[in-house]
């Protein structure tokens, strides 16, 4: 009864299979292997960028902040959610690899930044001449961080006022396949036909190891990726073992399907909670991760039972009333049983 994060769910099948086939022989190291060639052929496709910039990093975290450092010069604002992972989870990296570019925070209401906030907070920066910030890159978190979906109309929004002013737009895509699902579109329509310029694509909270793809769409920007990825330190010498993964969670579709149950188990478990006396959903989950509150002596048989997820903030106490409603998150992972959930319903019932 794992919820904690689709992080502590497993390898899909075939992509442990293929990783143990690509270890036979030999390939050449640093991204010049066969099998990314297919890889990033076939992830073009699948955006339908043939000439854009794809590469791979181990980490979401890496993706993110080398992406915005390749927009983004040590004296700029990126402008983000108060929310997004790049401010909350990522220990300051978008500051370190930009070399100094300042997070400024857009508000927003469940997790998706407004319009009418970033035209404000755009407007409020670079206007102290070389005393203050200037502005740079926005970043968009997709699904965002709350467990909801901007429609391609909102992304649009966005996008056209970053335009209006001469900037890019960065997509944090960690849970890119939960979203294309639940908005039933192609990549391209939530990228770059959206006005998106550089999108970080997840694999590893989707059924990979540790791969994530950046996809650039701007040619120009490419080999300043390269060099940026190999001076942070994330270019790895057997780089197949990266290419394989993303190359075995393109083929036949397996990401959107892996998507589609991690979504449809997270639906099953927000009708579940639902008809919970005391339960309350926080966002109305449109992908694989909800936000709710429950009475703290819920939260107490459940975890005491083996449950495991994430209470906020992490370290509220169990000791104490019952009654109290504390909030907590609960993601699905593409493996997640019909069983599981309806296990995890009957405790907090």
């Amino acid at each position: 009864m794992n919820f904690a994060s689709d992080n502590a769910g497993p390898m899909h099948p075939k992509v442990l299979e293929a990783l143990i086939a690509a270890n036979d022989g030999t390939q050449m190291p640093y991204g010049n292997d066969t099998i990314m060639q297919d890889a990033r052929a076939h992830l073009r496709d699948v955006f339908e960028a043939p000439e854009a910039g794809v590469y791979m990093v181990s980490t979401g975290t890496a993706a993110n902040a080398l992406a915005l450092a390749t927009y983004a010069k040590p004296w700029d604002a990126i402008f983000c959610h108060r929310t997004a992972h790049i401010e909350e989870d990522e220990c300051g990296a978008p500051e370190f690899f930009t070399n100094g570019a300042k997070l400024t925070l857009v508000d927003g209401a469940d997790g998706k930044m407004s319009p009418e906030a970033l035209r404000d907070s755009i407007l409020a920066t670079g206007d102290k001449g070389v005393h203050g910030v200037q502005r740079g890159p926005i970043s968009l978190t997709q699904a965002t961080e709350l467990g909801t979906v901007y429609t391609l109309n909102e992304l649009k929004a966005l996008t056209d006022i970053a335009k209006e002013f001469g900037l890019a737009t960065h997509l944090d895509g960690a849970r890119f396949a939960n979203a294309q699902v639940a908005l039933g579109c192609s990549a391209a329509d939530m990228t770059w036909k959206a006005g998106i310029d550089v999108v970080s694509f997840g694999g590893t909270k989707n059924g990979c190891m540790m791969t994530e793809a950046v996809v650039i769409f701007d040619p120009e920007k490419a080999w300043e990726f390269e060099l940026r990825r190999k001076r942070g330190a994330h270019l790895l010498s057997k780089h197949r073992y990266l290419s394989t993964q993303l190359q075995a969670y393109l083929a036949d579709d397996l990401w959107l399907t892996l998507a589609e149950q991690s979504n449809t188990a997270c639906a099953k478990l927000a009708r579940g909670l639902r008809q919970i006396e005391g339960a309350k959903l926080l966002h109305e989950p449109d992908v694989n991760m909800i936000f709710a509150e429950l009475p703290r002596g819920a939260h107490k048989r459940a975890m005491q039972a083996g449950a495991k997820y994430y209470l906020s903030p992490f370290d509220t106490p169990l000791d104490g009333p019952e009654d109290d409603l504390i909030a907590c998150r609960l993601v699905c992972d593409w493996s997640k049983k019909d069983e599981d959930i309806d296990q995890l319903l009957a405790l907090l019932r």
